[in-house]
């Protein structure tokens, strides 16, 4: 059986805590894959806001999440506080990708590394736009 696989950067740029809800436990008992999405989609609210941006706001323009990949390490529990790591990678003309780590805060258990390919878009005129220079060189200063 063939993995996702993508390589984690040695650097992350942000932190943020977000706790694992009642409503993020699946019928395992356990951290459920579609929370999992949503805590990371929370975590790059945050990390865009800590930037001065929103999602429909980075320079003038907005993101569209693209694709996204996660690689399941080990299980979350209720309660448990989750420490996400934020990277960004992999410029193109229009996107990147941002990647995430999430570690159990009490025990430093590695739950799940994921990515998150994103565009950047004009949503008056439908369509893909360029990366804004401004935050591309806000984040590469960073690195």
């Amino acid at each position: 059986m063939s993995r996702v696989k993508f390589e984690i950067p040695e650097k992350f740029i942000f932190k943020t805590e977000i706790p694992i809800r009642i409503t993020d436990i699946n019928y395992g008992g356990h951290l459920g894959n579609d929370s999992l999405l949503s805590i990371i989609h929370e975590a790059r609210v945050r990390f865009l806001k800590h930037f001065g941006y929103s999602e429909s706001d980075v320079e003038g323009v907005g993101i569209i999440m693209i694709d996204s990949a996660i690689q399941y390490k080990s299980e979350g529990f209720y309660a448990d506080e989750l420490i996400i790591e934020i990277a960004v990678n992999d410029f193109s003309g229009i996107g990147c990708d941002i990647v995430y780590r999430a570690t159990n805060k009490k025990s430093s258990k590695e739950i799940a590394i994921a990515k998150t390919g994103i565009v950047f878009f004009d949503y008056d005129k439908r369509k893909t736009v360029r990366v804004p220079s401004k935050f591309k060189l806000k984040i590469e200063e960073l690195y």
